[in-house]
């Protein structure tokens, strides 16, 4: 009995579905790069410890600063130079400050680069692509805006993003830390301390 071929436009369509999966299994999304400059501000918790974040970001500039409100307490100002230097500060009466010069700078718009690709979450009313980098951070970004949603720190700590301005500069005279921070000799290392202490841990172990 003679063998029965399946018809031509069935064997096209096999190999157009094959493809088609082997294409998409290739193309996973990459999470955007940060805009070069842009102001977010981020509700954080870290086991129930809360708090508000105004994040500048300058990357043109080489600068980042970080404008923590604690909750139901103080402000504390914590600015970061591309060339390592820090400074962690109060402009309250207490007038204290402290400073460190580490070996890398603030975080590329590309430090996302080469996050391994988990799938796609429901976060926060989001439908978000996720991505984990290094055993360090897990990332959301939204499907259609790309912008981030949150971000999850190795150690619990919770970043939510709130408002997202793409293009939004602080003024220039509100980057230079206060005069006492350069009275004050001494520096200390601040890699446990600040807004994003695990940013600065990752850092340290990575060259961004």
């Amino acid at each position: 009995m003679a063998i029965r071929r399946p018809p031509p436009i069935l064997i096209i369509l096999i190999f157009l579905v094959f493809a088609q999966i082997a294409t998409s299994a290739d193309e996973q999304p990459v999470p955007a790069q940060w805009p070069d400059q842009f102001h977010a501000l981020l509700f954080m918790n870290y086991s129930g410890d809360l708090s508000m974040i105004d994040l500048w970001y300058d990357w043109p500039n080489g600068r980042n600063f970080n404008i923590i409100q604690e909750q139901l307490g103080g402000i504390t100002y914590d600015l970061e130079w591309n060339n390592g230097t820090s400074f962690l500060y109060s402009l309250d009466d207490s007038k204290s400050c402290r400073s460190a010069q580490l070996e890398v700078g603030i975080l590329r718009p590309n430090w996302l680069d080469g996050a391994e690709y988990l799938g796609q979450q429901h976060v926060n009313g989001f439908h978000c692509n996720v991505w984990e980098k290094v055993d360090f951070i897990w990332y959301y970004e939204d499907v259609q805006t790309k912008r981030p949603v949150q971000w999850i720190f190795y150690t619990g700590r919770e970043a939510h993003v709130m408002t997202f301005e793409v293009g939004a500069v602080l003024e220039d005279e509100k980057w230079q830390a206060p005069v006492y921070c350069f009275n004050n000799k001494e520096k200390k290392s601040l890699s446990t301390e600040g807004a994003f202490r695990e940013f600065r841990g990752y850092k340290e172990k990575a060259v961004l």
